[in-house]
C-alpha cells in the first residue's frame, strides 16, 4: 500500500487569531465593565468594544471559510494537484521548467526549507508553497525533493548595476 501523501493546510494560525480576539473580547468587557463602569450597558455604548467585536467576527469568518474550504495539496506520480472543496488544480510535473527548494530571502522565519518555488513553461508566475502552512513538513519537503531531482534547477540572476565592472 503506498504511503499517504495528501498535506492538509493547516489552520493553527486561524484559530489562534480568532482565540486571542475572543479572549480580547471577554477581558476588556470584563474589566471595563466591573471596574470601571459598574454595569455592563454602559460597556455596550463603548466604540473600542464594537471595534473588538468587529475583529471576532471577522476572525471566525474566515477560520470558517478556511475549514469550509478544505485546502490540500496532493502529490501524485505525475502531478501536483492543488484541492479545495470547489476546485482542483493540476500541475502535470513534465510542465515544471525549474524547481527551487529553500529559505525566502524577505521573510524571517526559522527553517532551512520553508518555501518551495517553481515555474511552469508557459506560465510568467511563479508557484510559491509555503511549507509551513501545511501538516507533516519534513514529509513534503521529501516528497519535492524527490520531484525536484528530475526537474532542473533555478539558474541565479546576477544583478549588476550599470557602470560596475569586475576587476
Amino acid at each position: 500500500m503506498e504511503h499517504d501523501r495528501t498535506f492538509r493546510y493547516k489552520l493553527d494560525f486561524y484559530y489562534l487569531q480568532a482565540l486571542i480576539y475572543l479572549v480580547t473580547l471577554v477581558l476588556y468587557g470584563g474589566i471595563r465593565g466591573n471596574f470601571i463602569e459598574r454595569e455592563f450597558h454602559y460597556v455596550l455604548s463603548d466604540p473600542i468594544m464594537y471595534v473588538i467585536i468587529f475583529f471576532v467576527l471577522i476572525s471566525f469568518v474566515s477560520l470558517g471559510l478556511n475549514f469550509l474550504r478544505n485546502r490540500r495539496l496532493i502529490i501524485t506520480h505525475d502531478a501536483l494537484v492543488f484541492k479545495h472543496r470547489w476546485q482542483e488544480r493540476r500541475v502535470p510535473l513534465s510542465e515544471i521548467e525549474w524547481m527551487h527548494i529553500g529559505r525566502e530571502p524577505r521573510v524571517q522565519t526559522g527553517g532551512r526549507f520553508q518555501v518551495i518555488v517553481f515555474k511552469l513553461r508557459r506560465r510568467r508566475r511563479l508557484f510559491r508553497i509555503r511549507v509551513g502552512r501545511y501538516e507533516r513538513e519534513r514529509e513534503l519537503v521529501a516528497e519535492m525533493t524527490k520531484i525536484a531531482a528530475g526537474v532542473p534547477k533555478r539558474k541565479l540572476r546576477r544583478w549588476r548595476r550599470p557602470g560596475i565592472t569586475d576587476r
